[in-house]
């Protein structure tokens, strides 16, 4: 398979796995520019996760929204936002997507359907259901994505969005990243619920766990989700059962994780998962593979340089963007 065969098929397993090496490779660099103090602010950083980015937006259009959190890096890329402009952005550059006024938390690029990050725990479910109540009332083929951690189902917000969502039939899916912990809270502290996907039995709508660790369970399940919301039979809530790798940001050590537990998920990790899987299958070979990653990785390397290459904001650049431009 070429490259181009596979950009061109993102849904198939090779192209899954480049996008979820991509991500893992831009947020191990992102990290190491965090230590040198290169990024503004801190970061909350995705690898571990990637499978339920890779495997949900392989489904989605240009025109397709996603709804992210302020864990967005991995749903960014996956969506289609360059890696020279996110990079640049998460640096506080004028080349970022968002000019470097969004930040790490804030990424933006309607250009691929992503609206603009809200890091408020679960504000983006409601912002997904009435986007998908839009593209209903306009008669579009769009569907509406909203990613969020297992908090978030907490919240007053996603039981508002979902009721919404089912009584009106939008077509939205919702997916939840369940990595275990909201901050440092785990979430069979917070709820009795071990499955986080039985909420959409409240609301008549279909659900589902899956595996997100499996980016081939997830790409089928999200298929199906994203299938049946664009031919207007109404939203889905997916729980993607996952574990991020490091803290909740970078400045969490992640001190509350009991022991060996870390370690048992690292043994589940979706990239060398899917890796042996592509092997086994006689889907692509080592050398194949070992010329994928060091694709993606001097991709990152590319996208480093054109960040540091790029200008900091002017002071001027505070005063801009600030108002509509009237028509």
């Amino acid at each position: 398979m070429t490259e181009e065969e596979t950009i061109s098929a993102p849904t198939d397993p090779l192209a899954l796995y480049q996008m979820m090496v991509l991500i893992r490779a831009f947020e191990d660099e992102l990290y190491r520019l965090f230590l040198r103090a290169l990024v503004p602010g801190t970061i909350h950083l995705y690898q571990g996760q990637e499978a339920v980015a890779a495997g949900v937006s392989a489904h989605l259009r240009p025109d397709d929204i996603l709804l992210t959190t302020h864990r967005p890096h991995g749903h960014a890329l996956a969506k289609g936002v360059s890696p020279d402009r996110l990079m640049a952005e998460i640096l506080g550059k004028t080349a970022g997507c968002c000019q470097g006024k969004g930040g790490s938390m804030h990424v933006c690029d309607m250009k691929v359907g992503l609206p603009p990050g809200v890091a408020i725990v679960g504000a983006g479910i409601p912002i997904a259901a009435g986007a998908a109540l839009a593209f209903q009332m306009r008669g579009e083929d769009r569907v509406a994505v909203s990613m969020f951690g297992d908090a978030a189902t907490n919240t007053g917000v996603f039981h508002e969005g979902l009721t919404l969502a089912a009584v009106w039939c939008l077509p939205v899916v919702f997916v939840c990243e369940n990595n275990l912990y909201g901050v440092s809270t785990r979430i069979s502290d917070a709820g009795r619920l071990t499955d986080l996907a039985e909420h959409g039995r409240s609301y008549d709508m279909p659900y589902a766990t899956v595996d997100g660790n499996d980016v081939l369970a997830v790409s089928e399940l999200a298929g199906e989700a994203v299938t049946r919301a664009r031919a207007g039979s109404g939203p889905t809530l997916i729980e993607a059962k996952t574990y991020r790798h490091g803290g909740h940001s970078r400045s969490d050590p992640a001190a509350y994780r009991s022991p060996g537990e870390k370690e048992a998920w690292l043994l589940k990790d979706p990239i060398p998962r899917h890796r042996t899987w592509l092997l086994v299958q006689g889907r692509a070979s080592p050398s194949q593979l070992e010329a994928l990653e060091a694709t993606c990785k001097a991709r990152v390397d590319e996208a480093v340089a054109f960040a540091m290459a790029s200008p900091l904001p002017s002071q001027e650049a505070a005063l801009t963007d600030i108002w509509a431009e009237q028509p």
